[in-house]
This record gives C-alpha cells, sequence and structure tokens, in this order.
C-alpha cells in the first residue's frame, strides 16, 4: 500500500501596499531569488511532500509561473488562484487537493504564507508529524511582553507569570478534518485570521491543535525593512 503524502499550500494571493511596492510582495527579489521562491525550495526539498501548490491572486498566474520557473527547474508546482481573503484563498487549495484526499493518496495539508521565507525544513517536517500525530499543528515562539509601569493599577492580561506566545506558519492538519472544518466554516460564514481559527472552531472532535516551537528568525515580509532583515539572516 502507499503511503500516503503532504501537501504543502503555500499563499502568495497577498499585496505589495505596506512594503511599498508596486507589485506582489513575494515577487520581490531577496539574495537572487523571488520572496516566494525560497518556501517554494524549502517545501519541494521536504520528504513526502507532494504536492506543493501556490495560491496566486487573481491575473497574477504568468507572474508567478515565470518567477518561479527558473529556480525550480522541472518539478512540479500547482497554480491555483486565490480569492478576496485568506480563507477564499485556503478554500480554494484544498478543493484542489480534496480528490487526493478522497482516494487517501493524500493525508496531511501544511498551508504556509509565501512572505515567510525563512522556515526551515525542519519546521515544515515538525508540523507535519505533529498533525499526523495529534490533528494539527501551529509553530509558535514566545514574544516579549511589555508591562505597565504601574502593575498594581494595571495588571498585565492574564497575571502574573502570563507569556505572550506568537503563531505563525506552516501550520498542518489532517487532511479530511481540515476539508470538513472549511465546509463546515463556508457555511457558518465563518473568516479566520488563520488556518488555525477554522479548524480548531469546526474540525470534528477528538483533533487537537498542537504548538511546535519555532523561533523569531521565521519573519513574515510585511514591511521594506524585513527584506533587508531576511536578507541578512538567510547570509
Amino acid at each position: 500500500m502507499t503511503t500516503p503524502s503532504a501537501a504543502v499550500v503555500i499563499l502568495a494571493a497577498g499585496s505589495g501596499t505596506r512594503v511599498g511596492a508596486e507589485v506582489n510582495k513575494v515577487l520581490l527579489p531577496l539574495r537572487g531569488r523571488p520572496v516566494l521562491a525560497w518556501s517554494v525550495l524549502t517545501a519541494l526539498a521536504v520528504e513526502g511532500v507532494d504536492p506543493v501548490v501556490v495560491v496566486h491572486r487573481p491575473g497574477e498566474r504568468a507572474d508567478v509561473g515565470a518567477a518561479l520557473l527558473p529556480v525550480i527547474g522541472e518539478r512540479e508546482v500547482l497554480l491555483v488562484e486565490g480569492g478576496a481573503t485568506r480563507q477564499d484563498s485556503e478554500q480554494a487549495a484544498l478543493a484542489a487537493l480534496a480528490p487526493r484526499v478522497a482516494d487517501g493518496s493524500l493525508d496531511v495539508i501544511a498551508i504556509h504564507d509565501g512572505a515567510r521565507p525563512l522556515a526551515g525544513p525542519g519546521l515544515f517536517e515538525a508540523t507535519i508529524a505533529a498533525a499526523r500525530a495529534h490533528g494539527g499543528a501551529v509553530p509558535t515562539h514566545e514574544l516579549a511582553g511589555l508591562l505597565p509601569r504601574d502593575a498594581a493599577a494595571a495588571p498585565a492580561p492574564g497575571g502574573p507569570g502570563t507569556r505572550l506566545v506568537g503563531v505563525a506558519t506552516p501550520q498542518a492538519f489532517r487532511a479530511g478534518p481540515l476539508l470538513d472544518a472549511y465546509r463546515a466554516a463556508a457555511r457558518a460564514g465563518f473568516d479566520g485570521t488563520d488556518t488555525a481559527a477554522a479548524f480548531a472552531q469546526f474540525a470534528p472532535a477528538g483533533h487537537e491543535v498542537r504548538a511546535v516551537p519555532s523561533g523569531p528568525g521565521n519573519l513574515k515580509v510585511t514591511f521594506a525593512e524585513d527584506l533587508e532583515v531576511a536578507a541578512r539572516l538567510l547570509a
């Protein structure tokens, strides 16, 4: 019997507004490659991943294809047109993968922001493994919190010892329950901030979302200075 594979969906349907660019920020150059290409090449290098899906903005299929072709060579990447919101784009990718989930050839789906070029293969592998074991997994890292000057007058949220945790991508989930959750979310008109929000709200009982340790280096390119920081980290 063939071992089921994992799919990696890379979301590239954003814009370049906050980074100050006239083009999609994932198409901007980063140490000789488009930002998007770093995530795609990493996903292609993860053992047991097939396929890799890139969700692009309407009208950008040719631009995304042209940006990726020189760096992926003969490797296959599926291009899917996204929607107006993140959840719309995720649903488009899940619809494209649904036949593979139905025939049992695909058991886990990881969803990653194309604007996070520094996530390494180990992080993809860890989230995929945790999703297989528990239902879902998200990378987290501890954030530095801000405490008020007069703690007695305005205690920190959550009380003493509260830790602030950042959640990033790739986020991975068992494929069947993820599709079920998104179908239920669509019926309810739910539009979450990330994949884990919809999964936690609508996945069938018995599926737990586990935290996978990550680090602050898995930054998201949002502003122009983020490109400079990413370039230094890659160096």
